[in-house]
């Protein structure tokens, strides 16, 4: 009823401004995947708290637009009395649109929530229809929604030297270089990350994704204006960490720095789709001639350096002990008393506490994923969402969890077996353990993209006429975002090429809705693999080193060269994350470890 009184109060609003139709994706001005309290505006109207879905609000009806990881999801969290539900990939929202305005209907849109390629793709697409789209100045939601929470005022950290790298010059200057080659004069920086990145500094803005807000302009000659909330550099000196050409501005400035490079006529770059509309039309109206270009951050942020890749494989160490104490712990509570007191909850809080053991632990890499059952086919559950399930009476237990630390970022997958699991439990479990297994076995020559990959960590489930409904791998930042661009494995996925220091997962899985769910998942570094042939070939080197539950695993779908990667996988297992471990978590290691 709640969300009924919203949407009603939307149209309202909508109507006084002459509006057929509203669009509310799941984003800031930023446009990353997470955002801040503040600009959950698609939970506000409609319950869903997912991290990618759009709703659409016309004057008679309503939908929200989910992909695969969340169709299970949103039917939980939606009133279907107030919202249809679609598919965001199947059935885009502007087919939809389109079928159900009139020649002449008006759809508004916010242009700080959109990106520059969505606006010229959606204009164009409407227009063909005779539908208007237009930019509103002022969101309506955030005049409807009176106890909005207002933005943080964390404040930033410097990342030394020892743990990025590189220092920020060097790598302004290097992308500096390519711009006056291009005779760009600046660059637009939009999202978080690559700004963050490019300036070594780090922040608390946003849950489980260690940045600060801000939008930053990248000269020709390496200089940089950063427009961020000034009071979150009162303890940092901004010019000493990174450089005397690194000037702070506060947000509201941007708007006017914009229209003046519009006015000197400047050659401004930015990536129509992470910039947002409002950017490119405050420009242009300014007078910039736009020059549209992939973020120039975005590879070189991917590409890891050693000291990033070296610090990668301590922090999964640092994890992997953390991560083993929690499946230890929950094995010997399975053999207790009264398992049924502990929920997903209780075993969430249980597996963070383990992590906040170490000392270099700054906070969760994302929210963690603790899901028993049925839940477990909900590939982004989260137990909040409803009454945790109770532990004791489903055979599987899935959870996804990571950690951020200084020096790597984190993220791993285990199902394990809580009660007695079945045949069909075990073959499917065993036929994406395979999958997992087939890809990180790849070698593949330079030039290789995600979308060439994807296949391989498909082909035993596709063999047996199963299949999951999202990518197989992302990638994984520095100490940054736990899903970073543009690599990625994907059937819908990058023909960017994975090359020398990408992180990506490798994360095949399995979903019976309403039944359980299976995922196995490590993270993956690409490095140069010694061959005696004549091209380049790469190899995935594994980070994460967590057993694999043993008891899930059915011998006879896996081949002998599958046995022998599981058998000497739990070898190095032993080896790199026994020192960590003690008494009968220890124990309880050397168990999980022998060769099957």
């Amino acid at each position: 009823m709640m969300h009924a009184n919203r949407l009603a109060d939307l149209r309202q609003s909508l109507q006084q401004q002459g509006l057929d139709a509203f669009i509310v994706p799941h984003d800031d001005e930023h446009l990353g995947e997470y955002i801040p309290p503040y600009a959950e505006r698609l939970n506000w109207i409609s319950g869903f708290n997912g991290s990618a879905g759009a709703a659409v609000v016309l004057t008679g009806q309503a939908a929200i637009f989910v992909d695969g990881r969340y169709t299970v999801q949103v039917r939980h969290q939606c009133d279907p009395a107030v919202f249809e539900f679609r598919h965001l990939i199947n059935e885009p929202y502007l087919d939809w649109l389109t079928e159900r305005l009139a020649p002449g209907a008006r759809v508004g849109f916010d242009p700080r929530l959109h990106s520059q390629k969505w606006y010229q793709d959606a204009d164009t697409r409407l227009a063909a229809k005779s539908i208007h789209l237009v930019p509103m100045s002022h969101n309506p939601i955030d005049q409807l929604w009176h106890d909005r929470p207002v933005p943080g005022h964390h404040p930033a950290s410097p990342l030394d030297q020892e743990f990025s790298g590189q220092h920020s010059e060097a790598k302004r200057h290097r992308i500096a270089e390519t711009l006056a080659a291009g005779n760009i004069d600046a660059q637009l920086l939009t999202q978080a990350e690559p700004i963050n990145w490019l300036l070594n500094i780090r922040g608390r803005d946003i849950p489980c994704l260690p940045v600060v807000l801000s939008f930053a302009l990248l000269h020709q000659d390496g200089r940089v204006q950063l427009f961020a909330e000034p009071d979150k550099f009162t303890e940092l000196d901004l010019q000493a960490h990174c450089g005397q050409d690194v000037i702070l501005a506060p947000l509201d400035a941007l708007e006017q720095a914009l229209t003046e490079l519009g006015q000197q006529g400047a050659r401004v770059q930015l990536d129509p789709g992470t910039a947002n509309a409002w950017s490119a039309l405050v420009l242009s109206q300014a007078g910039a001639e736009l020059v549209y270009g992939d973020d120039p951050c975005m590879l070189l942020k991917a590409c890891k350096n050693p000291v990033e890749v070296h610090g990668s494989r301590v922090a999964h160490l640092r994890d992997a002990a953390a991560v083993c104490r929690f499946l230890a712990w929950l094995d010997r509570r399975l053999a207790e008393p009264n398992p049924e007191l502990e929920d997903e909850g209780t075993l969430a809080d249980k597996l963070a506490d383990c992590r906040r053991q170490n000392p270099e632990f700054i906070e969760p890499s994302f929210s963690t994923i603790s899901a028993l059952g049925p839940n477990a086919a909900m590939c982004h559950y989260h137990h909040a969402n409803g009454v945790p399930r109770r532990l004791g009476q489903d055979a599987i237990y899935l959870v996804d969890s990571g950690g951020q630390y200084l020096d790597g970022t984190t993220d791993i997958t285990r199902t394990v077996a809580v009660g007695q699991p079945d045949d069909d439990m075990l073959k499917l479990f065993t036929l994406v353990l395979r999958g997992h297994i087939d890809l990180a076995q790849a070698r593949f020559p330079a030039g290789t993209g995600g979308l060439q990959l994807d296949a391989l960590a498909r082909m035993p489930l596709w063999q047996q006429g199963y299949n999951f409904d999202h990518g197989t791998g992302h990638g994984v930042g520095h100490f940054l975002s736990v899903h970073e661009g543009p690599q990625r494995i994907s059937p819908k996925g990058s023909m960017v090429p994975l090359t020398t220091g990408m992180i990506v997962s490798n994360e095949p899985g399995y979903y019976r809705e309403d039944a359980f769910g299976i995922r196995c998942e490590n993270l993956v570094v690409v490095q140069p693999a010694a061959t005696d042939g004549d091209i380049p070939v790469f190899e995935l080197e594994t980070l994460t080193f967590v057993p694999f539950d043993r008891r899930l695993i059915d011998l006879s779908w896996l081949e002998h060269k599958h046995i022998a990667w599981l058998d000497d996988y739990h070898r190095q297992v032993w080896e790199k994350v026994s020192p960590w471990l003690d008494g009968e978590d220890l124990a309880w290691l050397e168990r999980a470890t022998q060769p099957l």
